[in-house]
This record gives C-alpha cells, sequence and structure tokens, in this order.
C-alpha cells in the first residue's frame, strides 16, 4: 500500500495521545482517551505512553503474525497490560484505553478493524457514497450525560468541572455489555471490535481517522465523507488537519459546536492498495 499520515497534539503544550503508524502492508491508528483534570486513572504512565505502547506492540504484530486482527489486538492489549499491571492498578475504571483502527493488506483482501469511535472510510471503485466504519456505541452512551457540559463555554472551570462529571459517569459503561467498548486491560474488549474484508482491487483509498480528525464531518458538520477523501487525495493529511483546527479556532467556546475539548489531537491516514506488478 502507499500510505501517507499526520499527527498534531491539540496544543504544543500537552502530549499526543494519538498513535498513528504504518509498514507497506498495514496502517495502525489509536486515539487514546484523555484523563480531566482532577480524575483519577490508577496508572502512573499516563494515556499517551498506552497509546504508544499498544500501538508499537500492534504495528510490530501486523508484520510478523498470520493471526486475526482480533488475535492480534487481544495479544496487544495483554501485553500492554502485563508492562504495567504490577506498578498500576489496571482494573481501575479510569485505567488508560483508547481507540483502534487496524487495516491490514493479506493477498487480495483489505483486512479491517475498528473499536471505538475512530473512523475508517473505504473509497469503494465505483461508488458514489463512500463505506464508513464505526463503533458509536460510545456516542449512544453518551448523549445521556452531556447535556450539562454541552451548555457550558469550553474552557471555563464550570465545563471543566462538566467534563470531569462526564468522563467519570462514562466509566460505568466501559467495557460492559450495554455500554461500549475500548482497548485498555481486558484483552476481551477486541471480541467487540467491528472487523471486516473487502476485495483490494475494489477499493480506491481508505482514510483512518481519529475523532479529533473527523470533526469537520461528525462534529461540525461542514464537509462529507466523500470531500473529507478528497481533500486527503489531493493535498494530503495535513491539510485536513489544518481546517479542523481553523474551525476550532472560529468557535473556541463552543458556542456553535458543543464539544467536550474545544481542541483534540488530530490524525489521519489515506492509505492506496497497489495493485500487483503483471
Amino acid at each position: 500500500m502507499r500510505v501517507t499520515f499526520a499527527t498534531q497534539p491539540a496544543s504544543p503544550d500537552r502530549p499526543n495521545e494519538d498513535f498513528i503508524a504504518a509498514t507497506p502492508d498495514a496502517v495502525v491508528l489509536l486515539d487514546g482517551a484523555g484523563t480531566p483534570a482532577g480524575s483519577e486513572s490508577g496508572c502512573s504512565h499516563g494515556v499517551a505512553w498506552y497509546a504508544r505502547t499498544l500501538g508499537s506492540k500492534l504495528i510490530a504484530s501486523l508484520t510478523q503474525s498470520a493471526g486475526s486482527l482480533t488475535e492480534i489486538l487481544a495479544e496487544g492489549i495483554k501485553a500492554t497490560t502485563s508492562l504495567h499491571d504490577f506498578t498500576c492498578d489496571v482494573n481501575h475504571p479510569g485505567s488508560p484505553s483508547a481507540t483502534v483502527v487496524m487495516l491490514r493488506r493479506t493477498g487480495d483482501d483489505l483486512e479491517y478493524l475498528v473499536l471505538a469511535d475512530s473512523v475508517l472510510v473505504l473509497d469503494v471503485i465505483g461508488v458514489d457514497e463512500p463505506m464508513v466504519i464505526t463503533d458509536d456505541r460510545e456516542g449512544q452512551v453518551g448523549k445521556r450525560y452531556r447535556t450539562a457540559m454541552d451548555a457550558l463555554g469550553s474552557g471555563t472551570p464550570d465545563h471543566t468541572a462538566a467534563l470531569r462529571e462526564y468522563v467519570e459517569a462514562m466509566r460505568a459503561h466501559r467495557n460492559r455489555d450495554g455500554g461500549f467498548w475500548v482497548a485498555s486491560s481486558d484483552p476481551l474488549a477486541a471480541e467487540q471490535a467491528l472487523t471486516g474484508a473487502v476485495p483490494a482491487d475494489q477499493i480506491r483509498a481508505a482514510a483512518l481517522l481519529s475523532d479529533g480528525a473527523s470533526r469537520p464531518v461528525d462534529r461540525f458538520h461542514l464537509a462529507t465523507w466523500r470531500q473529507v477523501l478528497d481533500i486527503l487525495a489531493q493535498h494530503g493529511p495535513s491539510e485536513l488537519i489544518r481546517q479542523v483546527r481553523d474551525a476550532e479556532h472560529s468557535d473556541p467556546a463552543g458556542k456553535r459546536w458543543p464539544r467536550g475539548k474545544a481542541f483534540d489531537d488530530a490524525s489521519a491516514a489515506l492509505a492506496s492498495p497497489l495493485q500487483p506488478l503483471q
């Protein structure tokens, strides 16, 4: 595959809690779930460490293992947990977690896995509307708890407190039946991922987006998935992130687009399957 990608933290003075990496045959994107100020996580390492550690294990396994994507994710979660279960409370409800998108070229197929609310967009040849794969269970649960947070201006003490209350309320539904699933300390979460395979010769391109990079479509409603694919193909992932930042800066208090974070880490990749030489 030909892969281009870009990633940018929400702020230069904070670590990027996204992770993105690629090989000629695979791409991995993770979006770490940040811990609001004042909330405990039971972990001394932090979300950025978790996303980078799990992401590094996944991309390495994708080059070395013939196992299914579900198996690779489960093993990656298990291995990452083993690196800090003797120093941290990995069973804490706020233990670091991340969304996961994995894409792998295997022979004539593109295999994919999506866990939680990062997005995979497949540009299918001969089809007007792209195929969009994302797990919206967290968003559906979150609707019950967003009202107070969304009514307050971003960056205010009241909004910060409401965000902390929202995150802590959501923890009660994390990695539970009837709730939502993310990569954290339980390898069984991998079995909840959305998985599939499509013929590589039917796919013009695939976009992997953290929810910070998918905002123009699913949060701001400024673009369609087709337009995002066009931006990525014509101008590259950095341009998409630039447009996200422009929109965020135009509404720093979240009045037009209520959201938990005024600015979010943003990562985007565009993968184009290459046809084998004749």
